[in-house]
């Protein structure tokens, strides 16, 4: 008798329980079974006590975002499908029209487009402070100030600020702050420990993660955290999440996890070379200026040494240069094209080297004083031997000459 479709869909074989392997499972659901209507009533998906619908969790994304708020010292977090998305949800959930947004001039670009485009159609304003001037953000905050952007280090031009003295601020003030963790990867620093030890604690209200990057380390998954340490605001972010329907696959919350274990190693791995090679690339006559947190004369070092240095990771994997100005673009263009290991690509985090030439000017509100004139290049490193790397760059340097 040819078996039916029914038997198929509804077979009644359950595998047995107790199956343990290094890998947390996959799940993968929008439908969720429920045991009876009373369970369906009773279930609840906000404090993560039960299941409802795949959006709202499985065990593979609590299993996640659990691992995730240890590795960044948070009590809750939430999946995005991107770092972006991370950004947009914190400011889509915290402000509304006639609100203000302070953000630094050398924040991500992305979030500076969100503030120029969408923020601003829906009547929210912004502006842009000196992330090395911590006055220039106290002056700027007003009685609309919402929210404020930190960053640490920079997005291209890597200046680390005084951090502590922002929180500080933004704490006095009584305004949220909300940290793009990206660069640090919970590893150079602790967002929600800013003082370990000290008497007082000093700690970011919100922590945003663009898990693309280190956390992954394969450069091939978009997702991005929002970490939290207070109940009430995190269910504030966690309903408009819900509203906005945002959520991950399950095939890459695997990856994240599968990538998890191995962050540590990586991060210093990527830290180790980079720093030989910004070392290296200061020697360099072709260069004005090597941006990097831990060279002495790179903007912000004193902040980095005070909240990083001694730290697991340290300094990240990027760095940044920037050409004497008697170098043309082209020539800088040309530069990159040349380069044999270093792939042309955005992003960072992932085992491939990378370079992007930058037009600063456009990037910022004005050059800033501490930055020699000349076109920038930043390099991601990735996980080759560093002598090929130097070798490489020393090649592509002398077609320069």
């Amino acid at each position: 008798m040819p078996v039916s479709s029914t038997d198929l869909i509804h077979h009644g074989y359950v595998p047995p329980a107790g199956f343990a392997a290094p890998q947390p499972g996959v799940f993968k659901a929008s439908t969720v079974f429920f045991p009876s209507v009373a369970a369906m009533r009773r279930f609840e998906w906000k404090d993560k006590s039960a299941y409802t619908y795949g959006l709202h969790g499985t065990p593979t994304t609590y299993t996640l975002e659990e691992r995730l708020c240890t590795l960044e010292g948070g009590k809750q977090c939430l999946l995005v499908p991107s770092g972006l998305a991370a950004i947009a949800t914190v400011s889509l959930a915290l402000l509304r029209s006639r609100d203000e947004v302070l953000i630094p001039d050398n924040v991500y670009g992305p979030n500076k487009a969100l503030a120029e485009g969408e923020l601003r159609h829906w009547g929210i304003s912004h502006q842009f402070y000196n992330p090395l001037n911590p006055q220039d953000l106290a002056a700027k905050i007003s009685p609309k100030t919402r929210l404020v952007w930190l960053e640490a280090a920079g997005s291209v031009t890597l200046e680390f600020p005084d951090l502590l003295e922002q929180v500080r601020i933004c704490r006095a003030a009584g305004v949220l702050c909300a940290l793009d963790n990206t660069w640090g990867a919970g590893l150079a620093f602790a967002p929600f420990d800013l003082q370990p030890g000290g008497r007082t604690p000093l700690a970011v209200d919100i922590s945003i993660h663009a898990l693309t990057k280190y956390p992954n380390g394969g450069g091939d998954v978009l997702m991005g955290s929002v970490i939290t340490r207070d109940e009430a605001l995190h269910m504030q972010l966690k309903l408009c999440h819900m509203r906005m329907g945002l959520g991950v696959g399950a095939n890459d919350a695997e990856a994240v996890l599968r990538g998890l274990p191995s962050l540590k190693l990586r991060y210093a791995a990527h830290d180790e070379t980079t720093r030989a090679l910004a070392q290296w690339c200061h020697t360099r006559p072709e260069f004005a200026q090597v941006l990097h947190p831990a060279l002495a004369n790179s903007p912000g070092h004193r902040h980095w040494q005070v909240l990083c240095e001694g730290g697991p990771g340290k300094a990240a994997g990027l760095f940044s240069v920037i050409f004497k100005s008697d170098y043309s673009q082209a020539q800088v263009d040309a530069f990159c094209d040349a380069l044999k290991l270093f792939e042309i690509g955005y992003s960072w985090g992932g085992p491939v080297s990378l370079v992007m030439p930058y037009q600063l000017a456009s990037m910022r509100a004005h050059w800033p004083d501490h930055l020699a004139q000349g076109t920038l290049v930043r390099f991601s490193i990735g996980l080759e031997a560093v002598e090929d790397l130097r070798a490489d760059l020393a090649a592509a340097l002398h077609l320069l000459s």
